[in-house]
């Protein structure tokens, strides 16, 4: 256990994506099974312990302490598992150190635990184990690691242990099953790759490069093709042999969310795509209404009815069994249009093509698209196989230009992790009311764009103008003539009936700090309101 608490430490202090996949090969080349195995699941996400959740580790500890106590330094420290890792009395024995379980015998421990039996085997646990530990095994029971480790990045730290293309793991990776024994035999050249047995599996998805300053002028145009970026989100959708599964681009097993696509695949092949709400062709939704379907474990008919989903396709990648991704986009295209036409055109349609003479026509094409819900366009080239990751070249996004608007910040809250000192995470918002008496109304929520030494400016502003305390958010003293404003970039609005000012913005980041500007010039809420009409 102590080998497995040290790698989330040192993982956490390491912000290097090199340095981390380092750390990580190490320990798949020191820890022995089944120890590697079950850190690699809780790191992906794939690793589940039923016995234990937040609300009985929190239940635990002020059973242990005075409850205001534990709630002023879970307010200063800013993560559960730390908080209780740090705060959790000492044994009135130290325990032995050739006693500290490993991380095999305390999942063995946790998985036999029935909901009733948890508090007392977790509460065992945290006696018998350090801080380090405490902390490693709190993360471990409620899956949010938050190492900056993500599922991709595993797998290719799994790929450079072994010395093999992640896109080998990708594809092996929905046929196995944790702690991976087959699959570490098999990176240390000790028995045979594992079988793909299972159908339906997951194949790595090729992404795009966004065009930079000069990119397009080294491209002929003709050997290029375009099509439209909808603003859903990308999936990809696998029929074989009668099991059918609905991705994720990162290889999430997403189906169960969506059983009235899923009923619809009445097909044997893999699609490429975008999951979008709508009826196709007359109404496609906004990603607003897609997220009423997301993350849903049971869908209501009603829910079915009002927000249906289909798939917008962009490529295919096997069709009854043939795998197509060596063929140049061109030739998968042509198979894609004889495919998708037999299917239930209320669940699948094409994304069309978009003809242009040049770049500067598809530049023109790209700032005014036809759709709202459009955010950009693609650049294919014609004669590209599909490859796993983002190769430079072959495919380019163009998105829309960011919209941007000057707002006022209302609240910060604390961050998390190695942000957990400081005030990182800001709403903002912008004047609506009369011109004589305005007042602020909250329009999105930020917690990215500005550099460490922005952040400390930022969160020095906080703490010197707070008015009112929330646990760990603040209310920051914001009128005509006091206040900090934001220069806000977002990709795209929504109308919105759960927020006040009637608006939600996609993908909103601080674009610049706005010292200079007084707070009485920031933009008012009719100015958002016109980008919906």
């Amino acid at each position: 256990m102590n080998r497995f608490a040290e790698l989330l430490d040192r993982l956490v202090l390491t912000p290097s994506r090199n340095g981390k996949l380092t750390l990580l090969c190490d320990y798949f080349r020191q820890a022995g099974d089944p120890d590697r195995g079950l850190a690699l699941a809780a790191i992906t996400g794939d690793l589940s312990i039923a016995a234990v959740k937040p609300a009985m580790l929190r239940a635990l500890v002020m059973e242990r302490m005075d409850p205001v106590l534990f709630g002023y330094s879970y307010d200063y420290v800013g993560d559960l598992a730390e908080t209780i890792s740090l705060v959790w009395p000492e044994p009135a024995e130290a325990p032995r150190t050739d006693a500290v379980p490993t991380l095999g015998d305390v999942v063995a421990r946790l998985h036999a635990a029935s909901r009733s039996d948890g508090p007392r085997v977790i509460a065992d646990l945290l006696d018998r184990l350090d801080v380090s530990a405490r902390f490693a095994v709190i993360k471990l029971v409620t899956g949010g690691l938050r190492i900056g480790v993500s599922a991709r990045l595993a797998k290719q730290a799994l790929a450079d242990f072994g010395k093999v293309d992640v896109a080998e793991i990708e594809e092996l990776w929905h046929g196995l099953e944790p702690p991976y024994a087959a699959l570490f035999a098999w990176l240390e050249g000790r028995a045979p790759k594992p079988e793909k047995g299972a159908r339906a599996l997951f194949r790595p998805v090729m992404l795009s490069n966004p065009v930079g300053d000069g990119d397009l002028d080294r491209l002929e145009p003709a050997d290029y093709a375009a099509e439209w970026k909808w603003d859903g989100i990308r999936v990809q959708v696998s029929a074989e042999a009668g099991l059918r599964r609905l991705y994720s681009r990162s290889g999430d097993d997403i189906s169960g969310a969506f059983p009235d696509l899923v009923e619809a695949m009445d097909f044997d092949g893999v699609i490429d795509g975008e999951l979008l709400v709508g009826r196709p062709p007359e109404w496609t939704g906004t990603f607003s209404d897609l997220q009423q379907r997301l993350n849903r474990k049971t869908v209501a008919p009603k829910m079915r009815a009002k927000y249906p989903v289909f798939v917008r396709c962009y490529d295919l990648l096997q069709s009854s069994g043939r795998d197509l991704r060596p063929l140049g986009f061109a030739e998968r295209r042509s198979e894609l249009e004889r495919f998708v036409a037999a299917l239930d055109p209320e669940r699948f349609d094409l994304s069309p093509l978009v003809p242009f003479d040049d770049w500067g026509h598809l530049d023109r094409l790209r700032k005014g698209p036809p759709h709202p819900v459009v955010e950009g366009v693609m650049i294919k080239e014609r004669r590209s196989p599909y490859l796993a990751g983002r190769p430079k070249g072959p495919w380019f996004k163009w998105k829309r230009d960011p919209y941007t608007v000057d707002a006022v910040l209302m609240y910060a809250q604390r961050g998390h992790g190695k942000r957990s000192s400081y005030y990182s995470d800001y709403t903002f918002g912008v004047w609506a009311g009369p011109e004589e008496t305005p007042e602020l109304v909250p329009v999105g929520k930020a917690y990215f764009g500005f550099t460490d030494e922005e952040l400390r400016r930022i969160d020095k502003y906080v703490r010197d103008n707070t008015i009112e305390r929330f646990g760990p958010v603040r209310s920051v003293r914001a009128d005509r003539q006091s206040g900090l404003v934001l220069e806000v970039a977002f990709e795209g609005l929504n109308r919105s009936q759960r927020h006040r000012s009637g608006v939600a913005m996609r993908f909103p980041r601080i674009a610049r700090l706005r010292w200079d500007k007084p707070p009485s010039e920031a933009d008012r809420i009719e100015t958002l309101q016109a980008l919906l009409d």
